[in-house]
């Protein structure tokens, strides 16, 4: 049950880990500190009479809460580490702001796995996707745990990665019993059950904007290393590339063209010392492991001698339009029929297209 003493002395509004930390050196357990009398808490001299105002209308309108809190959590299956607990991360713990408490569901990684985290842009181009994807596998096939935000973009793209060969940890700006993005309620299961979800916030938390910052220091915290994909100047990435750095761990940047706003914050932090990388190989040598046996193996498709054509001349990596494909046909066909076969070998899972309207073969298993 101390675990969730704790968890509910983390909801008196602006009581931090910083100040249940120094709370915890006069009082003997979370428990005691919920049951003191008020002139006890405030003789301590670690809260402000604001702070200690929040906690005794805490205490006084929920008296129950934590027992309340951990009816929730057993019903639901959520379960929660805190900080006085072996279970709980060794690199977590030592950044400086840790979570007294967090809730997860799924199973918290060993002592000694590597833990590396994945972030970028929410809105990424089909590069970015590419070599997201291609990371996390790798690194997961590795043995490395991915970590990231569940967000859309780039995080739901390591995750996914990550999952084909290993596993993954999301932790998130809500509760771990809330799907957000509502797109990724079957991602996030998966992950739960390959892995973690892990929240600071209660149960039933809803996302607000003001979550996700701090959500960003329990990614770099629970990580080695940092690897940003895809991200604009201004961007949360930043953020947790930033925590990482005040933190002393690895920061690791995949470079992007030089026109691309999303690929201006990853070369500013090459600038700025991280390490440049082009593949899960240049990250992994960071920590003596090289890749796993398990590789990628593209299947040549069945096509028709029309789809063997346009397919011979479109490639993995460098997305050519409709005129581009017809010059490379030299001539052979004209933009109507070509653009018919190319959504046909689209529907198959042949092709992809992007948001210029360019297309590239699909990446096939």
């Amino acid at each position: 049950m101390e675990a969730y003493f704790l968890a509910a002395l983390q909801r008196a509004g602006g009581l931090g880990s910083v100040q249940l930390q120094r709370l915890l050196r006069v009082f003997p357990s979370g428990e005691e500190i919920w049951r003191a009398p008020v002139n006890d808490i405030a003789s301590a001299g670690v809260l402000s009479e604001k702070r200690i105002a929040s906690l005794e209308a805490l205490r006084h309108s929920r008296p129950d809460y934590p027992e309340q809190l951990a009816e929730l959590c057993e019903r639901k299956g959520i379960r929660v580490c805190s900080i006085l607990e072996k279970e709980y991360p060794s690199f977590l713990k030592e950044i400086f702001d840790p979570p007294v408490v967090f809730f997860y569901r799924g199973q918290l990684p060993e002592e000694d796995a590597l833990l590396l985290a994945m972030v970028g842009s929410r809105r990424f181009s089909r590069y970015g996707e590419q070599v997201t994807l291609d990371f996390a596998e790798k690194l997961a096939a590795s043995g490395v745990i991915v970590v990231s935000g569940a967000a859309r973009g780039i995080d739901t793209c390591a995750h996914m990665g990550a999952l084909k060969t290993g596993r993954t940890i999301a932790v998130l700006g809500c509760g771990v019993d809330v799907a957000y993005p509502s797109e990724n309620r079957s991602l996030l299961q998966q992950i739960a059950e390959h892995g973690a979800v892990i929240s600071e916030y209660e149960p039933g938390t809803q996302p607000l904007p003001a979550f996700f910052p701090a959500r960003n220091r329990i990614i770099s915290g629970l990580s080695r290393g940092t690897v940003v994909v895809e991200a604009a100047r201004r961007s949360g990435s930043l953020i947790t590339a930033e925590l990482a750095l005040n933190e002393g761990r690895d920061v690791f940047a995949v470079p992007g063209s030089i026109f691309s706003d999303t690929s201006q914050g990853c070369h500013h932090l090459i600038q700025q010392g991280a390490k440049l990388v082009t593949s899960a190989s240049d990250i992994l040598v960071e920590y003596g492991k090289s890749e796993g046996k398990r590789k990628k193996v593209r299947k040549e498709p069945k096509l028709n001698p029309e789809e063997a054509a346009v397919y011979s001349v479109l490639s993995y990596e460098h997305p050519l339009s409709v005129d581009e494909i017809i010059y490379s046909l030299k001539g052979n066909g004209d933009a109507s029929s070509i653009a018919f076969l190319l959504l046909q070998m689209e529907l198959k899972g042949l092709v992809v297209e992007n948001k210029s309207h360019a297309y590239l073969r699909a990446e096939r298993e």
